[in-house]
C-alpha cells in the first residue's frame, strides 16, 4: 500500500527511526498511513454533507462550543486509551453532527481507526428492510460494520420515536458495543432531562429551542436504554443559535 514514489521510503513502506542512543526501530512510512486512512474513510458511511467537517473549521460561539471541541480533541488524543464515549446533546444546528464526525475522521485519517457513521433512522430502516422477501441483504450484514468497527456514531438519537421493537434492536446493538469495549458517540437533539424540574428549567434557558412539554431523550429512548448510554458516555451539552438559520439570514445559500 505504499506509494512508489514517495521521497520518504522510495516505495518500501517503511522509514527507520533512529532514538538517541537507542537502536533503529522500523516504522510505518506517512505514505501508507496516509492511504489506509483515506480507504478506512471512504468505508466510514460519513454523508457527503459532512465529508469536509474538522476540529479545526468548527466554528466555536460560546463557552459550551469551546467546551465541546475541548473534549473532542481531548478524546481523539487520549484514544485508544479513551474509556467511555460522549452524548452530545443540544437544539439542531449547534454542531454535534460536526463534531461527531470530525472525531472519526481524525481517528480514521491519524490513527488508522476502523470507524462508522449512521443516522438513526436509516440505520432502523435499514434492518427493517432486510425481513422483506425480496432483500438481498441480512440484517447480519447490515450490522457487522455497526458491531465491529471501533468507533460508532450514531446520528440523530431518539429521532424515530422508541416502539418495544426499536428499543429493542438498539439495546441489543449498545449493549453488544458496551460488551465489546467498543467507543459510541451519539447525537440528539432531545433534552436529556426527565425527572428533575431544576435541570429541565435550567437547561430550557440555555435556547429557545427546548418548550415546556417537548418530549426529553428519555420519552424518546426509554429508560432501559437511556441508563445503558449514561454508563457508556459523558454528556457534553452544545448550545446556541442555529449555524443554518443564522447562514440564511446572512444570506448564504448551501
Amino acid at each position: 500500500m505504499a506509494e512508489q514514489d514517495c521521497p520518504v521510503c522510495g516505495g518500501t513502506g517503511w522509514v527507520l527511526e533512529e532514538p538517541q542512543g537507542a537502536a533503529a526501530i522500523a516504522k510505518r512510512c506517512k505514505c501508507v498511513l496516509d492511504k489506509q486512512g483515506q480507504i478506512l474513510l471512504e468505508k466510514a458511511n460519513i454523508p457527503r454533507r459532512y465529508q469536509n467537517c474538522s476540529l479545526d473549521n468548527f466554528e466555536v460561539h460560546n463557552d459550551s462550543h469551546r467546551d465541546a471541541l475541548k473534549i473532542s480533541k481531548q478524546f481523539v488524543k487520549n484514544y485508544p486509551a479513551q474509556e467511555i464515549g460522549l452524548l452530545l446533546i443540544g437544539p439542531c444546528g449547534v454542531g454535534k453532527t460536526h463534531l461527531a464526525v470530525a472525531i472519526i475522521r481524525e481517528l480514521l485519517q491519524k490513527k488508522g481507526i476502523p470507524c462508522s457513521f449512521y443516522d438513526f433512522r436509516e440505520l432502523i430502516r435499514d434492518i427493517q428492510n432486510t425481513y422483506t422477501p425480496d432483500s438481498v441483504v441480512s440484517e447480519s450484514d447490515v450490522l457487522a460494520p455497526v458491531f465491529e468497527n471501533e468507533v460508532l456514531v450514531l446520528d440523530e438519537l431518539g429521532a424515530k420515536r422508541s416502539s418495544a421493537w426499536v428499543e429493542e434492536t438498539i439495546f441489543y446493538i449498545i449493549n453488544h458495543r458496551y460488551n465489546h469495549k467498543k467507543l459510541t458517540i451519539f447525537t440528539s437533539n432531545y433534552l436529556d432531562s426527565g425527572d428533575e424540574e431544576d435541570t429541565r428549567q435550567s437547561y430550557f434557558k440555555k435556547s429557545d429551542f427546548f418548550k415546556k412539554g417537548d418530549d426529553t431523550l428519555l420519552d424518546r429512548i426509554g429508560v432501559r436504554l437511556r441508563s445503558r448510554i449514561y454508563e457508556m458516555c459523558k454528556v457534553v451539552e452544545i448550545w446556541g443559535e442555529d449555524y443554518r438559520k443564522v447562514a440564511k439570514q446572512a444570506g448564504y445559500r448551501f
